[in-house]
């Protein structure tokens, strides 16, 4: 490892600390808008780190202040993009927990961790999401389930689309991209297959600048509508602003 990455890395885990002494020691007695405002400089800080920087897609729509975002996923970076933009309540893969440090940071930001093929824990937490979206917070999941390589979008998971209509909000597709300096998909910043969490920050760190895309798409209204057909038009949508063929179940 270049002494430069090993320099980095070590600002990284810095800010990591720091981030874990606010959530032990602020976060409790703080409502949710300040906890956002940290979460959000937080979160940018770390993509500073990282050599990340983050912009909005030409022509973006605007965000609404409630509504469920569902998003592709690329990797552990697309949650700290989006929070460093609109700060969420994100769902997550259980495995993300057991992350060293990022997984208990993810957690007092306010992601909930749901276990695959978990029936009790998805009611458990579909009743909590449903709850946060009629509190007027914003609530943002992946919908693929798992990472995919830049360039793919798999099927989305149609399930938790129902808190939305549930909730009676809208659902607001995010396409995230992460592209080098000279506007192709960046080679570093893939988490897919056996790469292991430590392996992508070194490769992130080792590589060359990334360039965060965030395009925020129209909302879709969920009145009336069925979770699957959501699901199929938020797999559209993003899948149009990727330029990517979407894959089929």
């Amino acid at each position: 490892m270049k002494l430069s990455t090993i320099f980095r890395l070590a600002r990284v885990l810095l800010h990591v600390f720091k981030g874990m002494a606010i959530c032990a020691t602020v976060f409790p007695w703080i409502g949710w808008d300040q906890r956002n405002a940290h979460i959000r400089r937080w979160s940018t800080r770390l993509l500073a780190l990282c050599n990340v920087t983050v912009s909005l897609a030409p022509g973006s729509a605007a965000v609404l202040p409630c509504s469920m975002v569902v998003a592709n996923h690329v990797s552990w970076l697309d949650i700290f993009v989006v929070h460093s933009l609109y700060p969420s309540h994100f769902v997550a893969k259980a495995e993300i927990r057991s992350w060293p440090l990022a997984g208990w940071l993810a957690e007092k930001a306010g992601t909930v961790f749901i276990a695959r093929g978990n029936r009790r824990d998805l009611r458990h937490i579909f009743k909590g999401l449903v709850s946060s979206l009629e509190k007027g917070e914003r609530v943002a999941f992946f919908p693929e389930g798992t990472t995919a390589a830049q360039g793919n979008l798999l099927p989305f998971h149609a399930n938790l689309f129902e808190a939305a209509i549930d909730a009676r909000v809208p659902v607001q597709p995010f396409a995230l991209m992460y592209e080098d300096v000279g506007g192709g998909a960046h080679p570093s910043v893939d988490f897919i297959g056996e790469t292991s969490f430590a392996e992508s920050i070194v490769l992130i760190l080792n590589g060359p600048p990334v360039k965060a895309r965030l395009a925020i798409l129209p909302p879709l209204d969920t009145q009336g509508a069925h979770r699957r057909e959501l699901a199929e038009a938020s797999h559209q949508a993003i899948a149009a602003s990727l330029g990517v063929q979407p894959a089929t179940p």
